[in-house]
């Protein structure tokens, strides 16, 4: 059982570290919303990965390399108009009131689509979590539940204690908010074009 908590809390801080769309898309959402309208994104993989899990392990575990870049175009896509709307909100951001556009459960979602379009949720479950729960599955199901469980409890902190930090630095005062709100803008452009431009590249080498 304690090997299984291993790999799952393991993989998980790993991933959680780890600079990627949902981090920016986080740090996006903190400078616009605020780290308490955010914090609820940080249960975005439990949302988004159900459906993956049941996807990965339908297919034995494995995620065909076409697949794996229509997604990462969609996610690239997604990105972009993400990085968007940011911009216009820097540009008509006039007061020093924290923006209130984007509910709790938008945010929520959003954060959730920006996970099942990222190819790495889906290749993490069919080259990791997928094999390692069957493999726990084999021994015990009470292996298999602990290293999910590991997994979405230590990514959800990791998370939620990036957000808080984020949220609660001097940095984010009023010139500051409005500086960061631009700076994620950029990050989820620079990330959105680098995942569709990979794609495509990955594309026409196959």
């Amino acid at each position: 059982m304690l090997e299984y908590f291993i790999i799952g809390s393991g993989f998980a801080f790993a991933a959680a570290i780890q600079p990627g769309p949902l981090q920016a898309f986080l740090l996006n959402s903190v400078a616009q919303r605020g780290w308490k309208r955010t914090l609820p994104a940080s249960f975005a993989p439990i949302l988004s990965d159900g459906p993956i899990a049941l996807l990965v392990l339908l297919v034995l575990n494995r995620v065909p390399e076409t697949m794996s870049k229509l997604l990462q175009a969609a996610g690239g896509v997604l990105l972009i108009y993400l990085a968007w709307l940011s911009y216009k909100q820097w540009r008509q951001q006039a007061s020093s009131t924290q923006s209130e556009d984007g509910s709790v459960p938008q945010t929520l979602l959003q954060a959730a689509a920006v996970n099942i379009l990222n190819p790495n949720p889906y290749l993490g479950w069919s080259l990791i979590l997928g094999p390692a729960v069957l493999r726990a599955g084999h021994e015990s199901s009470v292996n298999a539940i602990v290293l999910v469980i590991a997994f979405y409890a230590t990514m959800v902190t990791v998370l939620a204690g990036t957000i808080i930090l984020f949220g609660t630095t001097s940095f984010l005062g009023q010139r500051g908010r409005r500086a960061l709100i631009l700076v994620s803008s950029i990050t989820l452009a620079i990330l959105g074009l680098y995942q569709l431009i990979s794609s495509l590249l990955g594309a026409g080498a196959a």
